[in-house]
């Protein structure tokens, strides 16, 4: 990373370095940068990734239904006009 840059960095993230800080942080990043790069030249692992676990398609469709007689729910409670009573909010 270049000088300018880290400088406008550091002014956007309101740091204020001083010139021996920045030196540094520029050797930091380039040092940091420069081992990411490598992760990029890893061979891929054909059909292998990190999970161990297969992974498949999870979802199912989602299909409106009715699985409960909603009368035959409402049936035991507290009902008025087929809502719901609970107890009251002040």
């Amino acid at each position: 990373m270049d000088r300018m840059i880290m400088e406008r960095v550091a002014k956007a993230a309101h740091f204020a370095l001083n010139e021996e800080e920045i030196e540094r942080y520029c050797k930091d990043f380039d040092e940091l940068f420069n081992r990411l790069n490598m992760i990029d030249g890893a061979p891929e692992g054909e059909g292998h990734g990190v999970n161990p676990l297969e992974v498949g398609d999870v979802l199912r469709d989602d299909v409106p239904g009715i699985f409960f007689d909603p009368y035959e729910l409402l049936k035991d409670m507290k009902t008025y006009e087929n809502y719901v009573r609970g107890p009251r909010v002040l």
